[in-house]
C-alpha cells in the first residue's frame, strides 16, 4: 500500500478551514469539494489513457483520452457523497457506484448495509471516497469489497488520515494494489475513534446531525 500525502498551499489553507469549529456546513461543504477536486488532482496521475488521432484547426495531431473500462467513483455513504462532485468535476465520464457502510460505535467494526456497483471490476481504476481514515475498519472493508469484485487498482482518496488507519490498512492489505491520497496525516485517534486535531464528524458537518 502506497500513501501520498498532498503537500500544496492551497490543500493546507483549505484544510485549516475545514478544521474550523466555526466553520458553518454550507462552506464546510463547499470547501471539502474544492479540496477533493485537488486531492483528485494527485490521486489521478496514473489514470489510464490511450492515443486518440484528431484533427484541429491547424493540423492533424495525436492525443489522449481515458481508456476503457472507464474509471469507477465509489463514495461511502453518507459523507462520502460530500465528495462525489469534487471527484467527478476532474472525471466527468467516469461511473459512480455507491457503497453504504455503517460503524458501531462501541466496537468500531464497520458492517455494508447496501451495494451499487458492476459484479466484475476487472481492469478497472477504482476511487474510493471516504472522508476520514480513522480506525480504518470501514475503507478495509471497502476496499476488500472492491477487490473481491477483482478491481486491480484502488486509490483511497480521503481528506483526512489517522497514523492507526494507515497502520491498519497497511496491515490487512498487504501486498494489495491500494493508494491512499490524503490532505494530511494526523496526530493519532482518542478514545471514541476520531482523529486529532481532526475536523469532527464529517457526515455531521456536511449535513447535520439527522438519521
Amino acid at each position: 500500500m502506497r500513501i501520498h500525502v498532498v503537500d500544496h498551499p492551497l490543500v493546507a489553507h483549505k484544510l485549516t478551514t475545514l478544521r474550523d469549529r466555526r466553520t458553518d456546513s454550507p462552506t464546510f461543504r463547499r470547501l471539502a469539494d474544492e479540496l477533493v477536486t485537488l486531492l483528485a488532482y494527485e490521486a489521478t496521475r496514473d489514470v489510464r489513457t490511450e492515443p486518440v488521432d484528431l484533427t484541429t484547426p491547424v493540423t492533424a495531431t495525436t492525443g489522449v483520452r481515458l481508456s476503457h473500462p472507464r474509471p469507477l467513483v465509489v463514495p461511502i455513504l453518507r459523507a462520502g457523497l460530500g465528495m462525489l462532485d469534487g471527484m467527478t468535476r476532474l472525471l466527468p465520464t467516469a461511473e459512480v457506484g455507491f457503497l453504504g457502510m455503517i460503524r458501531d460505535e462501541e466496537t468500531l467494526q464497520a458492517s455494508t448495509y447496501a451495494t451499487r456497483m458492476p459484479e466484475d471490476l476487472s481492469g478497472r481504476q477504482t476511487y474510493v471516497l471516504d472522508p476520514m481514515l480513522a480506525t480504518g475498519g470501514t475503507l478495509v472493508a471497502a476496499i476488500r469489497e472492491l477487490i473481491g469484485r477483482g478491481a486491480d487498482d484502488v486509490t483511497a482518496i480521503c481528506l483526512l488520515a489517522a497514523p492507526e488507519g494507515v497502520a491498519l490498512m497497511e496491515r490487512e492489505l498487504a501486498g494489495a494494489p491500494v493508494t491512499v491520497v490524503t490532505a494530511a496525516v494526523d496526530e493519532r485517534l482518542n478514545e471514541h475513534g476520531y482523529i486529532v486535531p481532526g475536523l469532527g464528524d464529517a457526515g455531521d458537518r456536511m449535513y447535520g446531525t439527522a438519521g
